[in-house]
């Protein structure tokens, strides 16, 4: 299962946030075996969100968006998703009953736009906030306050797999130049793919589809690297 993952806000790009919520999305995903082929940051733009969810939804078997939800005039992401399937913003009943029954909150309580989603949507309850999710034919909307975020998430974990992908790490001092042979003899040996990523030492990612293969390769590579202690 290929997906994509998009992640919206102003405050992403400027650098005042820090987007945890695009790594914490990728390692999950990768855990349930889809394999994430693309992570963009947009603005919170309609149009934007609108070209690139419409691109995505082409190109990927599923694509999860994460941000810019609620009824404030920087709320853009369902706005645009709208746009990206040709639907309406419209008023879901489903949405303000479920606030209204498990979130403590009057109708008149809530602000105009709070239950808006794409016409036809999957609604997805927001268990640690307000603004509801939805799913949209094979893409998912989630809110950005990471919390609220993940709640939802795992709510739809289930419907994201594929085959697992089994990563273990081996440290090496050496200069990651001098184990170019190493990776090219692990690979040989064994069905693994190995990545490098040096900083203080060598990180050295190994990963496959069959736990007990990438055992053997990462017990290989630790017996000929110099340093292989975390």
């Amino acid at each position: 299962m290929d997906v994509a993952v998009v992640t919206v806000g102003d405050e992403l790009l400027a650098g005042e946030t820090e987007n945890t919520n695009a790594t914490w999305l990728c390692r999950r995903l990768t855990e349930r075996g889809a394999r994430v082929r693309r992570v963009v940051t947009l603005p919170d733009d309609e149009a934007a969100i609108a070209r690139v969810v419409n691109e995505f939804h082409a190109e990927y078997d599923a694509t999860v968006v994460t941000g810019g939800l609620g009824p404030t005039h920087d709320d853009r992401t369902m706005a645009g998703v709208a746009v990206a399937f040709g639907r309406e913003l419209a008023h879901s009943e489903v949405a303000e009953e479920w606030l209204v029954e498990h979130g403590g909150y009057s109708a008149g309580d809530l602000v105009d736009g709070t239950a808006d989603v794409p016409a036809g949507a999957r609604v997805l309850h927001n268990v640690e906030g307000v603004a509801p999710g939805a799913v949209v034919e094979s893409t998912y909307v989630l809110p950005g306050v990471p919390a609220e975020m993940r709640a939802m998430f795992e709510d739809v974990a289930g419907e994201f797999d594929g085959e697992r992908t089994y990563v273990e790490t081996v440290f090496a001092a050496e200069p990651e130049s001098a184990l170019v042979d190493r990776f090219e003899r692990v690979q040989t040996e064994f069905d693994v793919a190995v990545g490098s990523y040096p900083g203080d030492g060598v990180r050295i990612r190994v990963s496959g589809p069959d736990e007990a293969e990438v055992d053997a390769a990462v017990a290989w590579l630790r017996e000929r690297v110099d340093g292989g202690e975390e």
